[in-house]
């Protein structure tokens, strides 16, 4: 019997193969989880889950009603909700004197607002109990010069997570967050194809390696299952990057 016989979860943020979503959608299944994965591009997150035996829909992370439906077909669907990860995100790299207010509101509704009504929403159909665990970065341990948009998006969204696991225990419902370091994925493809930004991140790990979209999804696995009597955490998955320091532009080269 796998470790997530028969328990549902959503999985926010799976609509790539290479994503640490479908990745930990792969793990989740293999642990007997019934599954409904989402994504902004639901035919992708479909396409995904059509090879997992699961459900796959469309649901924008900045719209409640999105949320709240998502939460819903889970309920419909399976009779209950049990786990609830989001790893929705984009990019919003800027310097300070060239970020734009629309950038730092694009950033804030997903990771921040977004975020919010997601934990809300997985907590409103979570009948018996369960397990919501959110998605933040190095970069909101961490200061990374360019990053402050991303970074104070993900930093806002990690104090909701703290808050709501305060607030959610009575009801028997655990809230963590994941911190993934410099990890190949969807968002980061294009960067592993630059050794100087590579090599620049690798000298700063201690564990001598990156970070693997299946080191998230184990992590995810495990504050998922009712083998983590934790709520109100982050767990650090930076290969001991959130120790030491993140390189900075003129490394680059």
């Amino acid at each position: 019997m796998g470790r997530l016989q028969d328990k549902v979860a959503i999985i926010l943020g799976a609509s790539d193969a290479r994503s640490m979503g479908a990745a930990t959608a792969r793990r989740f299944a293999a642990e007997g989880a019934r599954l409904v994965l989402a994504a902004r591009r639901g035919e992708a997150a479909a396409a995904i889950a059509d090879g997992l035996g699961a459900a796959g829909v469309a649901c924008d992370i900045s719209r409640e009603d999105d949320l709240a439906a998502l939460a819903g077909y889970a309920v419909d669907t399976y009779g209950r909700l049990d786990i609830a990860i989001n790893f929705a995100g984009i990019e919003a790299a800027s310097p300070i004197l060239e970020m734009t207010a629309d950038m730092l509101r694009q950033a804030s509704d997903v990771h921040f607002v977004g975020t919010a009504l997601f934990i809300k929403q997985m907590a409103l159909a979570m009948a018996g109990g369960g397990s919501i665990v959110t998605v933040s970065s190095l970069t909101a341990m961490v200061q990374a010069p360019g990053q402050a948009p991303y970074a104070g998006s993900k930093a806002g969204g990690d104090m909701i997570a703290r808050i709501a696991a305060n607030e959610l225990g009575e009801r028997g419902i655990r809230v963590n967050t994941i911190a993934p370091g410099f990890t190949r994925s969807a968002m980061t493809e294009g960067y592993f194809g630059m050794p100087v930004i590579t090599n620049a991140f690798l000298k700063e790990m201690p564990l001598g390696r990156f970070p693997t979209v299946e080191d998230v999804a184990n992590t995810a696995l495990w504050l998922a299952s009712d083998e983590a009597f934790v709520t109100g955490q982050m767990i650090d998955i930076t290969a001991g990057q959130a120790l030491r320091r993140t390189p900075q532009a003129h490394e680059f080269v």
